[in-house]
């Protein structure tokens, strides 16, 4: 587990809370797109995370552009984001 800041420099950060069944379905997802190697950050606990992101996670996001993937995604759309598409 990362903290935000190392996380900020990740390629790939994961958006995630504990105990959040659709975050489940999205590292599945994650594995069947064979999405490189990317950073967890949970949220829970952090006021700033969780105001971001509280209703949004999972999100994938790409920590060079800033660009973000909302759930829910597909393996697909999730090859086309890390592609840049």
């Amino acid at each position: 587990m990362s903290s935000p800041d190392q996380a900020a420099s990740a390629a790939l950060i994961l958006f995630q809370r504990d105990d959040c069944p659709l975050c489940d379905q999205a590292l599945e997802v994650l594995a069947r797109a064979r999405v490189p190697e990317f950073e967890t950050v949970w949220i829970d606990g952090d006021d700033a995370l969780e105001g971001r992101y509280g209703i949004r996670v999972p999100v994938l996001r790409d920590g060079t552009t800033g660009r973000e993937l909302d759930w829910p995604f597909d393996a697909d759309m999730a090859r086309d984001f890390v592609a840049g598409a």
